[in-house]
Order: structure tokens, then sequence, then C-alpha cells
């Protein structure tokens, strides 16, 4: 992969540039040191210590290859919906019933698997590098990294907060229609002796298992809420355990409320995802049209959000 070196970080070294420009990991930093022409500039073999001028031509071996693929996850040939793609980020909308990646009982009916099939017809490795997932039964936006870099600069961009979720959900009960934005901050850890299941620990200090969701109830009549829900963390099942937490699960949850004869999952649609795009000015939000199930909820229940 190449980078010409503009003005701004003339001066810099090249280990500056790659660790804290492109925010390279430093494992990734220490395969590259150890491969032959794995850092060039200009075409010459050069060590991190190399100070670089601007319009130098940064070559870094770190393109995907056939060896290094994803080769556990079969193309299938599964119609996607494609929002946002460019050199190297693809937002997708995931419709419910979909896992985002291959696990047991589903190994070719994946979102990962339609992607695949997506490279191999232009004749791309392929390597999955999906930016956080969605449960199988919650629609709306995935994004994926299309290369190492711009998921080392999503994943850091992630961890800085800078990545901004949007959802929408149906949850059961009326909460009042204030306008305000509300919030739950409740410790999320995973059930002991489940691997699915997670519980709320509300007295927790442990720093991995704090989650906080900001929420605003949009319209709620004939025993449902509609609400725009983002979470400032990303801990599994968030949403789903938090809203349960305050005695509103979201409608048709099997795992944390109630099935229920409407929808035949639960009712959670990632609307929107805001985020810095990689190698780029600026950032750019991606919205997801809200999948069918839920629509036809919002039109019979509230039909001014149509």
């Amino acid at each position: 992969m190449e980078f010409i070196i503009d003005k701004e970080h003339h001066g810099r070294t090249v280990l500056s540039y790659v660790r804290y420009t492109l925010r390279i990991s430093s494992r990734m930093l220490t395969v590259l040191k150890q491969t032959d022409d794995g850092i060039t500039v200009n075409g010459e073999h050069v060590t991190v210590r190399r100070v670089l001028n601007e319009g130098d031509c940064l070559c870094l071996a770190i393109d995907d290859t056939a060896e290094r693929a994803s080769h556990n996850v079969p193309p299938a040939d599964i119609p996607i919906e494609v929002l946002y793609e460019d050199a190297h980020v693809i937002a997708m909308n995931k419709p419910p019933h979909m896992p985002t990646h291959p696990s047991h009982n589903h190994h070719d009916d994946t979102l990962a698997n339609a992607l695949a099939y997506r490279y191999a017809k232009d004749g791309i490795p392929f390597v999955f590098r999906p930016m956080g997932r969605l449960d199988r039964n919650t629609s709306g936006v995935v994004l994926a990294a299309k290369d190492k870099v711009a998921s080392g600069m999503l994943t850091a961009a992630i961890k800085a907060g800078e990545v901004q979720k949007t959802y929408l959900a149906i949850i059961t009960g009326e909460l009042p229609v204030d306008g305000k934005i509300h919030t739950i901050e409740c410790g999320i850890r995973r059930m002991a002796d489940s691997v699915i299941m997670r519980t709320t620990c509300p007295d927790s200090t442990d720093p991995s298992e704090a989650s906080i969701t900001d929420y605003e109830v949009l319209d709620a009549r004939d025993g449902l809420s509609l609400v725009r829900v983002k979470p400032r963390t990303g801990r599994t099942h968030q949403i789903r355990v938090h809203f349960a937490y305050i005695g509103h699960p979201l409608l048709g949850d099997d795992l944390y409320g109630t099935p229920d004869a409407r929808i035949d999952r639960h009712a959670l649609h990632a609307l929107s995802l805001e985020f810095p795009l990689p190698f780029a000015d600026g950032r750019i939000c991606v919205e997801a049209p809200v999948a069918q199930d839920m629509l036809a909820l919002i039109h019979q229940y509230f039909p001014r959000y149509s």
C-alpha cells in the first residue's frame, strides 16, 4: 500500500507517521520490519528512523494476499444493499435474521459470506474486518474496513469515541414523550454459565463493564414506545439489556423480554453510523432505511414517523 507524504507530515520519521498517523499496531509494524521490502521509500528499503520529505512515496507491504484471505468464509451469492463504499471502507444495510459473520449453524448465510462473494467477483483477496457487529436479528448499518490501515484507524476512532451509532427501537410500555435525552447507566457483564446472555451489574466498578445508553422517546401509544437510541459504549446486547433493566424490554425480544406475534425478532434497527473517513478530512454519516417489518409497525402505531 502506497502513501504520498504531504506538506503536513514533512520531517516526520517513518515510525511516527506509521504509528500515529496511520495507526498501525506495534505488532504489524514488527512484521513489516522483519519482511523483505516491508517498508520502502521511493523504492528503497528503509528503517523506521528514516525522515520523510514532502512528496516521498512510502510503501508498506500490508496488502491482503490470497494466503492471508479469510478462507473460513465461503462466498455466497446473497444480495446485499451497499450504503456507502470507497477505497477503504464499505457500509452495508444488514437485513434482520442474517448473522454478521459465520458461526455454529450459520456457515454460508451471513453478511461476511455475501461480502466474500462480492470480493471474489472482482478477484480481490477477502478479509472480513467489521467495525463492530450487529446481532443476527438486529437490522441496519454495518461498517467494514477494506484494508489493515483503515481498520486500525477506525478501531482507534471507536476507542476515542469518534464513532456515533444511532438506533431506532420499539419497546414495550409507554414512556413520557418529553423531548428530553434520558440516560441508562448500568454495568453489563456476561451471565454466569451462559455464552450468549448478558446481565446488569449496577454496582460494578470494572471499567470493562461500564455501559451507558442515551435515548429519546419519539412517540408512545397502545402500550408501546418508539425510541431513538445512542449508546455511548458498545457492550454485547447493551440496548436490549438496558431497556429490560428499566422494565421496558424491546418488543419481540425472546431473550430479555417476551416473544410477540407482531414481529418475529426484537424490534431494533441500526439507523445510522457517523465516523471519520480514513485518509480524508471530515466525517460521514451513513443511514440505513428501516427494515420492512419494523416499518410496518411504525406505520401502524406511530404514523407521524412513517
